[in-house]
């Protein structure tokens, strides 16, 4: 029986200083992904990811290119070791940028460039301080998107989901003081507990809509290739092989909830049994055991997790080199 794959694609959060850096000192093709980076940008972004400091590498516009480059730095790495392709491609908020590379539809200097702009829209959209993030757990999201719509209205200040991520991990997103009572209050949706996040922005949600516009703009400029497999959009949980598709996506995706439960439940249903995650990290491999404990979930992110992956891919018949 053949094995279906899914790459998937980490999103801000997962960056930490070193990240990629011992792929690319092993593999001359990790190693060509930060240079192109580097000359997309026009400064060294690989020298933010190697030395930080980490408060540096935190800020969203150098955040977003650095992950996106570190992972598809991990992606040159796997392609040298296995012939496998996936079925899908999909990420976590940034991550859908990363996935769009993989699946061939962005050259990789073009969307360094977009996401590094995408961090400069996110950043400046909403006045530092003023917006917040929680992370609510054991919450129904329909329970907890209804406290959230009693908070807005008695305020007249948004608090939105965000971040649905899997079975009891939503992330709500919206004004400080809407965030806040949402804290205090969180019990009237059932859950138990919410847990303010460290963030630099109400990101993914109404707050954002200045940042969408102008990224749309980009957007629209900018030429998408054919993809070689679907990507699934965050705003949709849906497969998407139209380029015009992929932009609206993008740019709704940026004031819009990520469906990451719903991407790999749609992912599940379609038959894939294997979920490689790329990049920094291991967030979205937690998440997809927790939406699927039968799903078979291996990482990418440096030369050991490389060959236990290469090692578990061809126990499964996956071609080699």
């Amino acid at each position: 029986m053949g094995v279906t794959v899914a790459f998937v694609f980490p999103g801000q959060g997962a960056q930490y200083v070193g990240m990629a850096m011992r792929m690319s000192e092993q593999f001359a093709e990790a190693r060509a992904v930060l240079d192109q980076a580097d000359e997309a940008l026009g400064f060294s972004l690989t020298d933010i990811m190697a030395a930080g400091p980490e408060d540096r590498l935190r800020l969203t516009y150098y955040t977003q290119p650095a992950i996106l480059a570190a992972s598809i730095a991990c992606l040159a790495a796997l392609e040298t070791q296995v012939a496998t392709r996936p079925a899908y491609v999909a990420g976590h908020s940034l991550g859908e940028y990363t996935a769009l590379v993989a699946a061939g539809a962005l050259p990789l200097a073009e969307a360094v460039s977009l996401v590094h702009l995408r961090g400069q829209l996110m950043d400046a959209a909403v006045p530092a301080g003023t917006g917040a993030m929680a992370a609510v757990l054991g919450a129904d999201a329909s329970d907890l998107a209804r406290l959230c719509q009693v908070i807005t209205a008695e305020l007249g200040e948004p608090v939105e989901l965000a971040n649905v991520n899997c079975p009891g991990q939503i992330v709500v997103s919206g004004t400080a003081a809407a965030v806040a009572q949402l804290i205090a209050r969180v019990a009237e949706a059932k859950a138990r507990r919410a847990i303010a996040l460290d963030v630099s922005g109400p990101f993914h949600c109404s707050l954002m809509q200045p940042a969408q516009a102008k990224l749309a703009e980009r957007l629209e400029s900018t030429v998408f290739g054919a993809l070689q497999c679907p990507v699934i959009a965050n705003v949709s949980a849906k497969p998407l092989t139209n380029p015009q598709d992929v932009k609206e996506a993008l740019a709704q995706q940026v004031a819009s909830p990520v469906l990451w439960e719903a991407t790999i439940n749609f992912l599940v249903a379609a038959g894939v049994d294997t979920f490689v995650e790329i990049g920094p990290g291991t967030v979205l491999s937690g998440l997809i055991k927790k939406t699927d404990r039968s799903a078979t979930v291996l990482h990418v992110e440096d030369p050991d997790s490389l060959m236990q992956t290469v090692q578990a891919l061809e126990a499964k018949g996956e071609l080699v080199h």
